[in-house]
């Protein structure tokens, strides 16, 4: 009964923060259940059949966690049993989050009502989140330069816990390296390697042997430190068995690549026919600011998240295949995005110097991305300090039937995709 008052409070608060365009309610519902009853998320799921799916990593959660949902609700959609989902979708990662989203869809009784609970966590919670929800599988997809300080908290995973299923990113060395002490069932996925071979980027992260120390062998590089590779000298190697081929990929980049095999691979572990994966997938919607987009008076709008050097490097390369001409970059200090910018100097800015037409810069640290590009050696670009003139500026130098393509740090995009819908997303 006491839950009942927490569910109740928590739907008002979220109530409240969407009549007032305040945001989706998507942290606090969970963060006052939590301190009145610490243990609420515990005796929601003891009162539930529900299955829990985690997905970690440093770039990709959001994407991934959506791909999930959309394929496992898909599938059985014709069915009257078929399967219920829901998610985090705000891409509230904490525990808060985690439990904002059970209030959600939680039942008066205090249980949950549906099949699946797909949610993306922050990897320093995740040893946290785990503690109170026993998971059917957790799916970790990268570690980048912004998360390899946390690999200690990711690598108490593979130790403490033996009843799920680790889907790991064979890949990323560090992350394959978590199935080496796993007592789990540990799959693996990746990408088909044909056309992918890379120069080494300036954002490669993590070139070392996480069992020995030593420098590894790569036979090829997808990007960052992503790619084919061995150490020759304790003879950690890419794993063999590995999962690398959807039967479609809805959008666009190497690094969907990786979230939409991850994605694929835990419906087939679910038994997912690849008949319902593929038609589910080619309906599938980008989440908010990971290639969504807008339609703004007569142009279109698309906003690719860069939030360290390996997503920035594939945001470019992504626009650049897509024959981008007008480009709005966006770069903020605050929390969410980190307060050192120093990264932008690990961008290869270089290999795009001639690439855009009409590049547009703002940002809390407008200047230090301008100072950058001057670098790169960029000759058609303006810096503007304030986010609304700047966006202004953008679109109209943007024509009629032509993409605008916006690339945010985190809080930039939620800036700036407020400034174009008039809506907040937390």
């Amino acid at each position: 009964m006491f839950n009942f008052f927490l569910i109740l409070l928590g739907r008002s608060i979220v109530l409240v923060s969407k009549f007032f365009n305040l945001g989706n309610g998507s942290t606090w519902p969970g963060h006052i259940a939590l301190s009145i009853n610490k243990n609420f998320i515990r005796d929601v799921l003891r009162n539930s059949k529900v299955k829990i799916i985690l997905i970690a990593g440093t770039n990709g959660k959001t994407t991934t966690a959506k791909l999930i949902r959309t394929i496992l609700e898909y599938d059985k959609k014709s069915l009257p049993a078929h399967w219920r989902v829901f998610q985090n979708a705000a891409g509230a990662n904490l525990l808060n989050g985690v439990v904002s989203a059970c209030i959600q869809h939680a039942s008066w009784d205090g249980g949950l009502n549906v099949d699946y609970g797909v949610f993306e966590v922050d990897e320093n919670s995740l040893p946290i989140v785990l503690t109170y929800v026993k998971s059917k599988a957790i799916v970790i997809l990268n570690l980048f330069r912004d998360q390899l300080d946390r690999y200690g908290e990711v690598d108490v995973i593979a130790e403490k816990f033996s009843k799920t299923t680790l889907i790991l990113n064979a890949d990323d060395p560090q992350v394959a390296f978590l199935g080496e002490k796993s007592k789990s069932n540990v799959l693996y996925f990746g990408i088909n390697p044909a056309n992918k071979t890379e120069k080494n980027q300036h954002a490669s992260d993590s070139n070392y042997c996480p069992n020995c120390g030593e420098r590894l062998i790569y036979n090829s590089i997808y990007f960052s430190h992503l790619g084919d590779w061995i150490c020759k000298n304790c003879g950690f190697e890419h794993p063999k068995k590995t999962f690398t081929q959807s039967p479609f990929y809805p959008l666009s980049g190497t690094y969907n690549e990786y979230n939409t095999n991850a994605a694929v691979l835990l419906a087939k572990l679910n038994n997912v026919s690849n008949r319902a994966i593929e038609q589910s997938l080619r309906v599938f919607k980008p989440a908010f600011g990971r290639q969504e987009i807008l339609k703004i008076n007569d142009k279109k709008v698309q906003i690719f998240l860069s939030k360290n050097p390996a997503s920035f490097n594939e945001s470019l390369k992504t626009i650049a295949n897509l024959n981008a001409n007008n480009l709005l970059l966006v770069l903020n200090d605050r929390i969410p995005d980190g307060r050192d910018v120093s990264w932008i100097w690990d961008v290869d800015f270089e290999d795009f110097s001639s690439q855009f037409k009409n590049i547009t810069v703002t940002g809390d640290r407008a200047f230090d991305l301008g100072l950058r590009l001057k670098y790169a050696e960029f000759k058609n670009f303006q810096t503007k300090k304030n986010l609304a003139e700047a966006t202004n500026v953008a679109l109209e130098k943007t024509l009629k039937n032509e993409t605008l393509y916006i690339l945010p740090t985190y809080s930039a995009m939620l800036e700036v995709r407020k400034i174009l819908t008039g809506k907040s997303i937390l």
